[in-house]
């Protein structure tokens, strides 16, 4: 499969990341990661073993897409749940030590 990462174009296939990935240890994943075989990597750390340059040079979200085309399991960030702002009134309520109402 044909892909842009960092602006040059690169040729990968599922063989040959599994390939490339083969005795690399896995850093601490925790951000997005990408799971090679039975092993959870960074995504950053992917992008740096497959395409030899440097992890400021390319986005995790150009790897993220790229090995959710190869067929890889990725995993995001999960989302923040919002924020709900309170009222004045329960806002008041909170501050006093009383149960804030819903």
């Amino acid at each position: 499969m044909r892909c842009v990462i960092a602006r040059f174009p690169f040729d990968l296939t599922r063989s040959g990341v599994l390939e490339s990935m083969k005795g690399i240890k896995p850093e601490q994943a925790s951000g997005e990661s990408v799971i090679i075989g039975r092993r959870t990597y960074p995504v950053k750390q992917v992008g740096q073993v497959i395409t030899r340059q440097d992890r400021r040079d390319f986005s995790a979200g150009e790897v993220l897409r790229a090995m959710t085309q190869l067929g890889f399991t990725c995993r995001e960030l999960p989302q923040a749940a919002p924020v709900r702002a309170l009222n004045p009134l329960q806002h008041a309520s909170a501050m006093l030590g009383a149960p804030v109402a819903a």
